[in-house]
């Protein structure tokens, strides 16, 4: 068994196609194939099966396989960065995961400053949904991701680093920035701006499930994912939107509308860093939480680190 044989079948079988695995692994399909029927014919055992023309399952034999490979490789990769702490050198692979918003408002400036400060550090920032966040923290893909501290599931660990509410957006002088205390009538009564009803970002009850739950008829003007794009738009008159945002961060502050809590509906939460509970960071991959929380005043809490 080669090290490129064992990457090879680790990638098939995590991404569930030879299509992408020779795309993450810069070799032609024929080339994993072999490797897999190679590995087959060491083992005596098939360790993939096909059903259909493009799906792929692991075979028992194939489970206990991957499951080696995955310890094995990360085994490696804490055996290089182990290495590199001894000689002292700052280098190797940092992989994070964020939402658009937070990676546009909240991080340039930490990115900037440990791009500086560890030039030799092969840095890569992923935009995604917080659900895909998740998903990939879960899978090892990334070393830690950012989402809401409330959809961060039990068996993953979640630092609190930001707090953040929910507030209204409307144009500045609307007529609801008069309201006392706002209700779900008095939302409907404008066209409104919604993220598309299959992402549920706070993991509790969305603005929709509300709007239901009061029994009032709504229009959805525009269906985005985006603060900033559903600002826009309600800085153009289109409608009233919601914005889940840090205290006192300008964000789509800069423009020109007004912000409304809605702590009635919503209960306060926090960003958080999040991150496997096995995980452990080298020196270099702490760096950049550490600056990250600086930037605010905290300190990153301690959290077990190699070496």
């Amino acid at each position: 068994m080669e090290w490129q044989q064992l990457l090879g079948f680790y990638q098939v079988a995590r991404l569930g196609s030879f299509t992408r695995a020779a795309q993450a692994t810069f070799r032609s399909q024929s080339a994993l194939s072999q490797q897999i029927k190679a590995l087959e014919e060491e083992f005596e055992c098939p360790l993939l099966e096909r059903i259909g023309k493009r799906r792929l399952r692991l075979t028992p034999a194939g489970e206990i396989f991957y499951n080696f490979a995955e310890i094995t490789l990360q085994s490696l990769t804490r055996i290089k960065e182990e290495l590199n702490e001894i000689k002292g050198l700052h280098k190797g692979a940092l992989r994070m995961a964020a939402p658009f918003t937070t990676l546009f408002h909240l991080f340039r400036g930490v990115v900037k400053d440990y791009v500086a400060q560890f030039p030799q550090v092969r840095l890569t920032i992923l935009d995604r949904s917080q659900e895909a966040v998740i998903e990939l923290v879960k899978n090892g893909e990334i070393d830690f991701g950012v989402t809401l501290m409330s959809m961060v599931p039990k068996d993953l660990r979640g630092t609190r680093w930001q707090p953040v509410e929910m507030f209204l957006m409307v144009p500045q002088g609307h007529p609801l920035t008069r309201a006392n205390r706002l209700t779900m009538k008095q939302l409907a009564a404008y066209p409104l701006i919604l993220p598309p009803r299959q992402a549920n970002a706070r993991g509790g009850l969305t603005m929709e499930d509300h709007l239901r739950k009061a029994g009032v008829d709504y229009h959805v003007i525009l269906e985005s994912s985006n603060v900033e794009l559903s600002s826009l738009y309600v800085e153009l008159g289109l409608g009233i939107s919601f914005a889940t945002m840090v205290r006192g961060h300008p964000g789509p502050r800069s423009r020109n509308l007004d912000f409304i809590p809605l702590r009635h509906y919503f209960k306060p939460d926090h960003i958080a860093v999040v991150m496997r509970k096995d995980k452990s960071l080298p020196a270099y991959k702490s760096a950049f939480l550490e600056m990250l929380f600086g930037a605010v005043g905290l300190p990153w809490p301690a959290v077990k680190r190699q070496g």
